[in-house]
C-alpha cells in the first residue's frame, strides 16, 4: 500500500470544511473491508463511523424469522453510522460488507464532536442522512410495486455508482438475498438483461456493458434517489483533491491498520 487510497476518495469526507477535515485527518484509519464482515449488529452500541473508499456496505433489516432484506447500500458517496449524530448510540440495522475493499474508520466521539461544533459539518451530515432515508423509502416502494427485472436494474445501477469499476463481484444467490426473492428469479432476470446486451454474467461476476440501456430498463426509483442526492449534496460531486490530501499512507501497529501521517 502506498498512496493508492486517500480519505478524499470518499465523497463525503471530500466535502468536509477544510479546517474540520484537517482536524479529523490524523484520526482516520484505513481498514480492510472483507466480504461478509459485520460492522454493526442490531441493538449494539456504535463505536466507529465508516467512510467507504471502494467497497459497498449493505444495511439490512432482520426479521424475527431470521430472514433479512437490504434496505440501503453505502459506498464512496457516504458513510455508515448516521445514528451517531441523529441522537442514538445504537442501531436497529445490521451493517455488513457486501463488496470488498477499503474504508476509513473514525472513532464515534470525534464524529459527534465535529457534528456538534461545526455548523457546516452538521448541515452536510444531516443532508446525507436525508438522502439515506430517501433511499430506504424508495427501496421499500420498489420492492413492493415493481417487477424483479426493474428491481435488479435499479439495484445494479446503485451498486455500480458506488464502485470504481464496471464489474461487480457477486453471485445470483447473494443478490436474491439482498432483494428478498428467489435465486431462480434473479438468474432469469439477469439472463434477459444479458440477452439484451446490457450486462455480462460470468463466474460470480456481473459486468455492465450498456449503462444507458440499463437506466432505460430500470424503474423510476433509481432516478428518484439520484436526483435527491444531487439536490441535497451538490457539493459532494464538486469536492476535489487538495494539497493536504497528497500525503502517502503508512502502515503502523501489529493489527495491519493503515493511517495517514498528520499533514504539516
Amino acid at each position: 500500500m502506498s498512496d493508492e487510497y486517500r480519505p478524499k476518495q470518499n465523497q463525503l469526507l471530500a466535502a468536509m470544511p477544510p479546517v474540520e477535515y484537517l482536524r479529523l485527518l490524523p484520526h482516520l484509519e484505513l481498514v480492510p473491508m472483507r466480504p461478509g464482515a459485520v460492522l454493526y449488529e442490531p441493538g449494539t452500541r456504535v463505536h466507529h463511523a465508516y467512510f467507504p473508499i471502494d467497497c459497498i456496505v449493505s444495511l439490512r433489516y432482520i426479521c424475527k424469522s431470521g430472514s433479512e432484506d437490504e434496505i440501503a447500500m453505502v459506498g464512496r458517496e457516504g458513510m455508515v453510522g448516521v445514528s451517531l449524530f441523529l441522537g442514538g448510540e445504537g442501531t436497529l440495522k445490521r451493517a455488513i460488507v457486501r463488496s470488498a475493499g477499503w474504508a476509513y474508520r473514525l472513532p464515534a466521539n470525534l464524529l459527534k464532536e465535529s457534528f456538534n461544533q461545526n455548523v457546516q459539518v452538521q448541515h452536510l451530515l444531516l443532508r446525507y442522512a436525508q438522502v439515506l432515508l430517501t433511499q430506504m423509502g424508495q427501496i421499500a416502494v420498489c420492492n413492493r410495486h415493481h417487477t424483479l427485472e426493474h428491481q435488479l436494474c435499479r439495484w445494479l445501477l446503485m451498486s455500480f455508482d458506488r464502485l470504481p469499476s464496471n464489474v461487480l463481484v457477486i453471485t445470483h444467490e447473494l443478490i436474491a438475498n439482498m432483494l428478498g426473492v428467489r435465486r431462480e428469479g434473479v438468474t432469469e432476470a439477469a439472463g434477459r438483461l444479458q440477452a439484451q446486451g446490457l450486462i455480462e454474467c460470468y463466474r460470480g461476476h456481473i459486468k455492465m456493458i450498456n449503462r444507458s440501456g440499463l437506466e432505460k430498463k430500470s424503474c423510476e426509483c433509481y432516478v428518484v434517489v439520484k436526483k435527491e442526492f444531487d439536490r441535497l449534496l451538490p457539493m459532494v460531486h464538486g469536492a476535489g483533491h487538495t494539497a493536504w490530501d497528497s500525503q502517502p499512507l503508512r502502515q503502523h501497529g501489529s493489527g495491519g491498520l493503515l493511517a495517514r501521517p498528520c499533514p504539516v
